[in-house]
């Protein structure tokens, strides 16, 4: 398709789609470009599942609709567009993420990495990451389970009341939800990482060799209030989790 297609005719493309003065050729153009993705998204998908023995969901090509209304409301070209091609990974909290997305970066290449955990967008926390195989970029979203099931709330908000909600628009009642449990996950997912960055420390210090038995047994108090930490931690996550699930549920079938 390189050999066919240059970089400013898929441009000129996505102005049309853009500007929705599309013909059945730009359709078919689209379709082409579209499917061009596929076999990056599969090498992707493949080492996902062979080398961290999780099973990804996604789409080896994003719907003609979806692009149209991208190139509408960001200022991109189609050629600029990184997530033609995507899947996602839910992990069950922030180590598990921290790992995932580490491994990523070893396993894949030409890799970008776009961290919203510190500044979301519009309330929406994860990490993504962007393989490029062969020039062909495909996104992997990876979110945690408290990071999924608000996103699952925003996605069902905008269904049923403002598509904006999705993109920071929307009645400020339904933003300013969001926004605190955004800032609710925000402030527990930290405190889980601030806790794995001690044990992390604590654990080095008990792989020093020559500790003395003072020292040691000081480190093992350590070890004892991280443990009460984490178990407090543990019990915090599921009731925000139940909190977010809550929410989820008041908007069912509606």
């Amino acid at each position: 398709m390189e050999n066919r297609i240059s970089k400013t005719q898929i441009d000129r493309l996505g102005d049309r789609l853009r500007a929705g003065n599309i013909t059945d050729a730009d359709l078919r153009l689209l379709d082409e470009y579209r499917r061009s993705f596929t076999e990056a998204y599969d090498v992707v998908a493949g080492t996902i599942r062979r080398e961290l023995q999780l099973e990804p969901t996604g789409r080896p090509a994003k719907s003609t609709t979806s692009i149209a209304e991208k190139l509408r409301r960001e200022s991109i070209r189609l050629t600029q567009i990184q997530d033609i091609a995507g899947c996602r990974l839910i992990v069950p909290e922030v180590a598990d993420q921290e790992r995932v997305v580490a491994s990523l970066v070893e396993l894949l290449t030409a890799i970008a990495v776009i961290d919203r955990r510190q500044k979301p967008s519009h309330g929406y926390r994860a990490v993504h990451i962007v393989a490029t195989i062969d020039g062909k970029g495909v996104e992997i979203q990876v979110r945690t389970a408290l990071q999924q099931v608000w996103a699952e709330l925003s996605e069902k908000l905008s269904d049923l009341i403002d598509p904006a909600i999705k993109y920071g628009g929307g009645e400020e009642d339904v933003k300013q939800l969001l926004s605190e449990l955004s800032v609710t996950i925000a402030e527990q997912e930290t405190n889980e990482s601030r806790v794995l960055e001690m044990q992390r420390s604590v654990d080095a210090m008990l792989s020093k060799p020559g500790l003395t038995d003072g020292l040691r047994s000081n480190i093992m108090n350590h070890q004892g209030r991280l443990t009460s930490l984490k178990a407090d931690l543990g019990s915090r996550r599921l009731k925000v989790l139940e909190m977010l699930e809550r929410f989820n549920r008041r908007f069912e079938g509606k």
